[in-house]
């Protein structure tokens, strides 16, 4: 279910993880839900986890497709924006 904590080498100030089933959880984070959050919930450590991570397991996809449309949007933004510099002068144009 877990594991010791492991650092990612990309970076000298990477966060500590800690592996949760599939997941690299940051240590902070389980060490909180181990010692805080679950005690007198009646949920084991395993029940969480393996739940925690089908949660993410069928909400990632989801996400990142909510991200490339946030992304999509974003993009528009700033090329109308590029279009009309300045102040707003049409509000309804700038709305469409």
């Amino acid at each position: 279910m877990s594991s010791k904590p492991s650092t990612s080498s990309k970076s000298a100030k990477a966060t500590p993880r800690t592996q949760a089933h599939s997941l690299a959880v940051a240590t902070d984070l389980f060490d909180f839900i181990e010692t805080e959050a679950l005690p007198g919930t009646g949920l084991t450590s395993k029940d969480f986890w393996q739940g925690f991570n089908n949660l993410v397991l069928d909400l990632a996809p989801k996400n990142m497709a909510l991200l490339a449309e946030r992304d999509r949007l974003q993009a528009e933004l700033d090329q109308w924006h590029r279009a009309h510099p300045g102040s707003i002068q049409d509000q309804s144009g700038y709305q469409t």
